[in-house]
């Protein structure tokens, strides 16, 4: 078991810091990215050398150079085909094409309708307000009107007697990780998931880089503002941390009154980033045995891995009363449990829960992410 950093850094980086890396986005200073020159980001933000070879190992294993290879490739032989017909039948908005019995690629579609899709997690927007636009400006039978009516179906806000205030920003909330992925919208053609979502098993050469750097799934300002006001002060356990990103957004989202969040990582997987210096290398049911079951704790799963039944075993050990859990709204089997959402699951096997909210999160080409958050009913 590999040892995690008892500080945050980036491996073959001098002058990686946390707190300098926010300050100096805050700031726009952002080589490469908008050129579309993803090497050139990468290196540069974080500080790595320019003959770096770093292998990123995720499901797949790609270099930078090679992933900035496919960048520059485009949608060639397939690589955004993101959206495509189930009948194999041309539709109004399908390429030119004879009818056939398998499936064929749709065109990509606009910037528009992707900056559409985008904007509705910017601090600045309505996601209510976003997502209903998103639908109803969407042309008939468009991939547009298709991924509005699958985020608006699924779409369950907090309800008002939670008493949850989501206010919109004046000045955009700084989180790297977000910019970064609403570029990788538009430079990968992705306008977010639909129903179909679920059987597009392919994915791009950047995604094992921004997990290194980043995480498995980006967080949204709506998500950690949901998160703070259902935590009410408690402690913040989040089992499973990975590289930190989601820890150390929550730890800055409110400096004036900040959230206590406890890193918690078995240290299985390797990141080449890591944004918090304490994360507590143990197994997550031997974490929770040590401290009173997560009582008066909230429980935080980013991203959970499916295999070892390492979610069902989290969730039996918890004793507290809220969870919350960002992943798959899907039944792809990518995070939580292999052929049903997280959602699923706790109705059938935790009845004294109840989902009291999901929302869309930022949702990486052919991903369909969601924040799920779950209360203990009252007895």
């Amino acid at each position: 078991m590999p040892a995690i950093p008892d500080r945050a850094q980036t491996e073959d980086s001098t002058s990686f810091s946390p707190d300098a890396y926010f300050d100096t986005w805050e700031q726009g200073d952002i080589p490469g990215l908008y050129d579309n020159d993803f090497r050139k980001f990468i290196l540069t933000t974080f500080g790595l050398p320019q003959d770096d070879t770093y292998t990123y190992a995720a499901v797949a294993e790609v270099t930078l150079l090679q992933a900035q290879t496919y960048i520059e490739f485009g949608g060639q032989g397939g690589l955004h085909a993101w959206y495509k017909d189930n009948e194999g039948k041309p539709t109004p908005h399908a390429l030119v094409h004879e009818p056939t019995s398998s499936p064929i690629q749709l065109p990509p579609p606009p910037a528009a309708d992707i900056a559409a899709y985008t904007n509705i997690f910017k601090s600045t927007t309505n996601t209510q307000k976003a997502l209903v636009g998103l639908a109803s400006n969407a042309k008939k039978d468009s991939v547009r009107a298709s991924i509005g009516k699958h985020l608006h179906t699924l779409y369950q806000p907090p309800s008002p007697e939670r008493k949850i205030v989501i206010s919109k920003l004046k000045k955009e909330h700084t989180n790297p990780y977000f910019d970064v992925w609403a570029w990788s919208c538009q430079n990968l053609e992705w306008a977010g998931p639909e129903d179909a979502t679920t059987k597009v098993r392919h994915s791009h050469a950047i995604l094992p880089i921004l997990y290194h750097h980043f995480g498995c799934i980006c967080p949204s300002y709506e998500s950690l503002s949901i998160i703070y006001q259902l935590a009410k002060g408690r402690p913040v356990i989040d089992l499973g941390s990975g590289n930190g990103y989601w820890s150390y957004m929550l730890r800055v989202f409110n400096k004036q009154k900040p959230l206590t969040v406890i890193p918690v990582d078995n240290g299985i997987s390797e990141w080449r980033t890591v944004w918090v210096p304490d994360t507590v290398q143990i197994d997550g049911v031997d974490y929770l045995k040590k401290n009173a079951d997560g009582k008066d704790q909230v429980l935080l799963l980013v991203y959970p891995q499916v295999g070892l039944e390492f979610t069902s075993r989290i969730l039996k050990a918890y004793k507290g009363d809220t969870i919350i859990c960002a992943g798959t709204q899907n039944s792809n089997g990518y995070t939580a449990f292999a052929k049903e959402t997280i959602a699923d699951w706790i109705a059938r096997e935790m009845p004294t829960f109840e989902k009291v909210c999901q929302i869309p999160l930022p949702s990486f080409a052919a991903k369909d992410e969601a924040l799920f958050a779950f209360q203990r009913k009252a007895s």
